[in-house]
């Protein structure tokens, strides 16, 4: 299972040459990540579960840039299970050309003490299966 989010770029999110600053790639990683779980969660709230994640690790290849006012597709899915922690997978393009790749290294994490747990088996059910994707590791 894998979802899609696009983004237009801002202005503000570019350099002078109107690239993308790649600081910005982080956050529309987590904002794609966000959208997807909390929009396939029972009411929307991925707290039903009790459950949380934390970023420990990022790591981002670029095969390309992002410009001001470019439509980023970004698909974002599972690409790695453990039994606490697990890894989201980034792929973005620009109109079909490769822009990005990237992974996030999770950890499953109870709400308000953020004390490591293992991954909720419904957690596990809704984000599906690891895909094969090549991300960086």
């Amino acid at each position: 299972m894998s979802f899609r989010h696009q983004i237009r770029v801002r202005y503000g999110e570019c350099d002078q040459q109107g690239v993308a600053f790649n600081a910005h790639y982080m956050a529309w990683m987590d904002d794609a990540t966000e959208v997807w779980v909390r929009g396939i969660s029972p009411g929307g709230d991925y707290h039903a579960f009790d459950w949380e994640w934390m970023v420990v690790k990022s790591v981002i290849e670029w095969q390309s840039s992002a410009r001001t006012a470019d439509l980023l597709d970004i698909d974002v899915g599972v690409v790695r299970w453990g039994r606490s922690s697990f890894d989201f997978g980034f792929v973005g393009c620009v109109a079909g050309r490769p822009v990005f790749s990237g992974r996030t290294v999770a950890v499953s994490v109870k709400p308000v003490t953020l004390a490591k747990m293992d991954t909720p088996a419904a957690v596990r059910e809704l984000l599906g299966p690891a895909l094969d994707w090549d991300v960086p590791a």
